[in-house]
């Protein structure tokens, strides 16, 4: 009998919310080039960021495992 072993692996992504002046929330995934969506609530947008995720990992045969750190986000007027 041939047994099948599937290893998943977990990565960490920085996701950068917005909400829009229509009133919808807008993630994207920096890391992830293209990666974005977006929701009218919090919960459905989080549940779709992450289907985004997984999608975008399995177009990209070639993932850079390089993590990027996160260090924080400022906002500036000019």
């Amino acid at each position: 009998m041939n047994q099948v072993i599937i290893i998943f692996m977990s990565k960490k992504f920085n996701v950068i919310i917005e909400k829009d002046s229509e009133g919808y929330f807008i993630a994207s995934v920096p890391e992830l080039k293209g990666c974005h969506t977006q929701a009218k609530s919090l919960d459905e947008l989080m549940s779709r960021i992450k289907e985004a995720i997984e999608l975008c990992l399995e177009v990209d045969e070639i993932f850079d495992n390089q993590e990027n750190e996160f260090i924080g986000l400022q906002r500036i007027s000019i």
